[in-house]
């Protein structure tokens, strides 16, 4: 891909700060989980701050990488881009700052102090969200000349907003009910803080709203990883619009699989113990999308054939 000549030297520059200054705190948070024995909800106190220093390096990373793929400066995007460095601070300052106090940052009502440092981090990551959808517009008006690193970059920022939509249930009312001073949970049908997967945590006793917002994030990594994939590959076997039409039944594919996930926690169900139902949908979704991936390289075979006629 285009892309992959820009170096990181030229990328935005508070979003390096950020990915610089998240990739310390990981190491920091990591080694406060092997010597901190504090448990809060479950799991090591400092687990949460270790899990969002890493998404946020992921996520700053390739947000300037992206950027970088703009054929000329947009002050509106490197603007968005810093607006985001600054949410993205202010909320792992919160987490940071609750792990010191020894309680939790999300969802935590319990006194004037909490419920004001927990809606400061809800303000601060709609404000993310805006800042994250106005440079995807940027980007789609003002898109690569390369189509696949186009389409690529679109579907990620794209289906990553739908991966930040769909953690909107857990600030709905009516989860955690009777909890005082809670405002939220991630699990579904079960206490948050039970049993769950090693290291992510994720519940293997109910539902958990984690796990689509999870996968919908890191479409901005997956959709051009993909890109990279197939040019690196099939380059030389399949043209640009086959690629592209490739990249859209990923693209859908993986969209629906979040909204899956997502339907799948909110019927209580644990990622591992799906029933007939979520099979039979999961089944579905994978024939679908094998079909429509069939289609577009048929396609491509026959143009092949009646060219070579």
């Amino acid at each position: 891909m285009t892309s992959l000549s820009h170096r990181p030297a030229q990328w935005h520059r508070p979003l390096m700060v950020l990915v610089s200054a998240t990739a310390v705190l990981a190491v920091v948070a990591a080694v406060g989980v092997l010597i901190d024995p504090r448990i809060v909800t479950g799991a090591p106190i400092w687990l949460k701050p270790f899990k969002f220093s890493v998404s946020f390096v992921l996520y700053g990373i390739t947000l300037a990488w992206m950027l970088s793929l703009l054929p000329g400066r947009s002050r509106v995007a490197e603007w968005a881009g810093t607006v985001i460095v600054a949410t993205s601070l202010i909320e792992m300052v919160v987490i940071v700052g609750q792990v010191v106090r020894g309680t939790t940052s999300h969802y935590n009502e319990t006194t004037p102090l909490n419920a004001a440092l927990w809606q400061a981090m809800g303000a601060s990551i709609a404000v993310l969200f805006v800042a994250h959808g106005i440079i995807g517009i940027v980007l789609l008006t003002r898109p690569p000349a390369d189509r696949v690193a186009a389409y690529a970059v679109g579907l990620g920022l794209g289906l990553s907003l739908l991966g930040m939509l769909v953690a909107v249930p857990m600030v709905l009312p009516g989860q955690a009910p009777g909890v005082e001073g809670i405002a939220g949970a991630h699990s579904v049908g079960v206490p948050d803080g039970g049993p769950g997967l090693p290291l992510l945590g994720w519940s293997t006793t109910g539902g958990d709203l984690r796990i689509g917002h999870f996968v919908g994030l890191h479409a901005l990594q997956a959709l051009p990883i993909m890109a990279i994939l197939l040019r690196r590959f099939f380059g030389t076997r399949l043209d640009e619009r086959t690629q592209v039409r490739l990249l859209v039944v990923a693209g859908g594919a993986y969209g629906v699989l979040t909204l899956l996930l997502t339907w799948q926690a909110l019927r209580g169900q644990p990622l591992l113990r799906p029933d007939a139902v979520t099979l039979a949908a999961a089944a579905a979704l994978v024939v679908a999308t094998a079909t429509a991936a069939g289609s577009v390289l048929t396609r491509r075979r026959g143009l092949d054939v009646a060219l070579a006629a």
